[in-house]
């Protein structure tokens, strides 16, 4: 991130499945001892249990240096790296910070480092909780992180399921006319209503 502070760097933790980001970090530089504050904080409150997660990452310093290899062994991780000189190795973070990087309200230059945090809790929060992924069939990464897939995907499914489409019947709604668009007249779906009720 481009921020007055040179070596300005931002950690990301990213549940594939879901693209649900489940930590970062924002911090003046990458240090090994950063990267396994992280990664223990996001293991324990995700409640990450030995032997159940991979992680995927660059081959950054921090990423590479033995006290991250070491609590990810102690915390039963398995642990993946990038092939060297490979640029697209990583598509979901690289189009999550695609995401991150050309929304409207990324600024050119954050003015401290506070700034950059500030800016990112908001993305992750709009990302995690508003953002209609098309990777996962128009749904936010909260919603299948936490379970709510199903549920969102009837609640979309019941208008459909009870309104029939079919030109030929008789239920089925009125077509649009002038007549809709004049001040006063009812509806269509009103007219529909009315009738089914």
């Amino acid at each position: 991130m481009k921020d007055v502070v040179r070596g300005t760097g931002t950690y990301v933790v990213l549940d594939v499945f879901s693209r649900y980001v489940v930590g970062w970090m924002v911090a003046h530089r990458e240090t090994a001892v950063l990267a396994h504050r992280l990664i223990a904080q996001t293991c324990a409150r995700q409640g990450i249990e030995p032997g159940q997660l991979t992680l995927h990452a660059d081959r950054g310093s921090s990423m590479t240096s033995k006290p991250v290899a070491f609590l990810l062994a102690d915390l039963g991780v398995t642990k993946t790296h990038s092939r060297p000189h490979v640029s697209d190795e990583s598509p979901y973070s690289e189009a999550h910070f695609k995401t991150l990087k050309y929304r409207p309200d990324f600024p050119d230059r954050f003015g401290a480092i506070e700034d950059a945090r500030g800016h990112c809790a908001d993305f992750f929060d709009w990302y995690k909780n508003d953002h209609h992924h098309a990777g996962l069939a128009m749904l936010t990464p909260a919603d299948v992180h936490c379970g709510r897939a199903d549920e969102r995907i009837a609640e979309w499914q019941a208008p459909l399921s009870r309104t029939p489409m079919s030109p030929t019947s008789s239920r089925s709604p009125a077509r649009a006319s002038s007549a809709c668009c004049v001040a006063g007249a009812s509806s269509p779906t009103t007219t529909r209503a009315a009738r089914t009720s």
